[in-house]
């Protein structure tokens, strides 16, 4: 058996976020498949971690193990055929045969785009978060970096996570801004589910005046969901890269 990672880029619009649903067109049931075309092979495909729907990804890293001679440049080159245009292979190569794309990552990164302008885009309307208010770039900075560092991040996490670990390292949380839009980016030893978006609901919220900038320490001390602002809208994060 051969082991087969994978460097996928993906569109998550009209899909129902990575992890495979009968009934439901997701990113791994259309990656399987195409495997089952390639090869005949009913495989299950491992990812660095489930994106939700309408998440993009840069960079998702998967494998598959695969009883098929094909090499990893024949694989790229047959999924990039087979997949559906909203999915490339970017990268393939055989890794050793206990590498595993979730358990041996050690760290994420993301981005997450806001377009902050009165009017909507329909062009960008599936790719970022449309905030038609001004936000406080300085504000939202300065509550941003209350969450660097390890903390326990169970008001940043979705309300059904109980049972996972919630401390986690926030090494990098960096916000720019381009014209009328803004972008954050992220990088940690893992996340949470739903933890970037709701950092970014959040650290928005503060750039509104509606939270203090130190009010954001108060949300990680209290370790409780309900203290922290919204979850942001799924379109506009991106899966930019997993470490190993």
């Amino acid at each position: 058996m051969k082991n087969i990672k994978i460097i996928l880029e993906y569109d998550g619009t009209g899909f129902s976020g990575w992890q495979f649903q009968p009934n439901q067109r997701t990113l791994q049931g259309e990656f399987e498949a195409a495997v089952k075309r390639i090869s005949g092979e009913d495989i299950r495909v491992t990812a660095s971690g489930r994106t939700d729907a309408g998440v993009h990804a840069l960079g998702q890293a998967v494998n598959f193990k695969t009883g098929s001679d094909m090499d990893a440049a024949a694989w790229q080159g047959a999924l990039n055929h087979f997949l559906p245009a909203e999915m490339r292979a970017l990268e393939a190569a055989e890794v050793p045969e206990d590498f595993n794309a979730r358990y041996c990552a050690q760290g994420k990164q993301y981005g997450y785009i806001i377009l902050n302008r009165r009017i909507p885009s329909p062009l960008k309307r599936n790719y970022s978060w449309h905030v038609p208010v001004p936000l406080d770039m300085d504000a939202m900075k300065k509550g941003a970096a209350y969450l660097l560092g390890e903390h326990d991040f169970t008001s940043f996490r979705a309300v059904n996570s109980d049972g996972v670990n919630p401390v986690r390292t926030l090494r990098t949380l960096e916000i720019l801004s381009d014209g009328n839009r803004i972008f954050f980016s992220l990088e940690a030893s893992g996340f949470l589910r739903h933890m970037v978006r709701t950092v970014v609901g959040t650290l928005v919220e503060v750039g509104k005046g509606r939270f203090a900038p130190d009010d954001v320490k108060g949300m990680l001390d209290a370790k409780d969901r309900s203290r922290a602002g919204p979850t942001a809208p799924g379109q506009g994060l991106y899966l930019v890269h997993v470490q190993y």
